[in-house]
């Protein structure tokens, strides 16, 4: 299955990054922080592409992927209570050993970037690519999630495997959120989790994953 993005180039004196976008602006997907948890919107289309960017960052460690997130308008019934934020993401390999303080200068020296069309698997990676069970609990088990806050962008740092695990998690939006038929009135949506009890979370908090078909015009 092809991801059409951009990939850009930044420099910072003898270092240079090379940050990847999605082509189309995700218009309907926003991230909100609440201050203990945070909780992810997306329709159909906005889950399918992230799941694919999810996925090309298990596979380009030397890359940040960053989905500009924080202008759109989040949808009707998301919460808005004072102190409510919009955040951007960034996804990235902790190979790379990414400060999250020059984010601003190298999102402030990006230009209009380079076309490029991704091949990525039409199906998510056998289990044989994930991490095993018995694994994820393990006292030095070092595929997990990871997060910091800086210049309104939640940076998710984490191993190729923790990506490859989870990108199941938006595929499952796209699949089976417009079809969903609500069991019970206090879940009205279909939603997924990324969540501690997965052995997937170090410094990170859960994040909430749900499909939404209502947005602002």
């Amino acid at each position: 299955m092809p991801l059409a993005i951009t990939r850009h180039r930044a420099r910072l004196g003898p270092a240079e990054f090379t940050v990847i976008r999605p082509a189309r602006p995700l218009t309907r997907a926003v991230l909100l922080d609440h201050d203990r948890h945070l909780d992810a919107y997306l329709d159909q289309d906005a889950a399918q592409r992230i799941g694919g960017l999810w996925e090309l960052a298990a596979s380009s460690p030397r890359s940040l992927i960053h989905l500009p997130l924080r202008t759109n308008p989040p949808p009707p019934h998301a919460p808005s209570e004072v102190g409510t934020r919009r955040l951007d993401l960034v996804l990235l390999h902790h190979s790379l050993q990414f400060a999250p303080a020059r984010w601003k200068e190298v999102r402030s020296r990006l230009g209009p970037g380079r076309p490029q069309a991704v091949k990525l698997p039409d199906e998510p990676r056998p289990d044989g690519a994930v991490i095993p069970s018995e694994a994820r609990h393990h006292r030095e088990n070092r595929d997990l999630f990871h997060q910091h806050l800086h210049a309104e962008t939640l940076f998710m740092t984490g191993s190729a495997k923790v990506f490859r695990e989870t990108t199941r998690h938006f595929l499952d939006v796209a699949r089976h959120g417009p079809g969903y038929i609500p069991i019970h009135p206090n879940y009205p949506h279909f939603c997924t989790e990324l969540h501690a009890n997965d052995g997937i979370l170090g410094a990170a908090r859960e994040i909430h994953i749900e499909y939404c078909d209502q947005w602002p015009p």
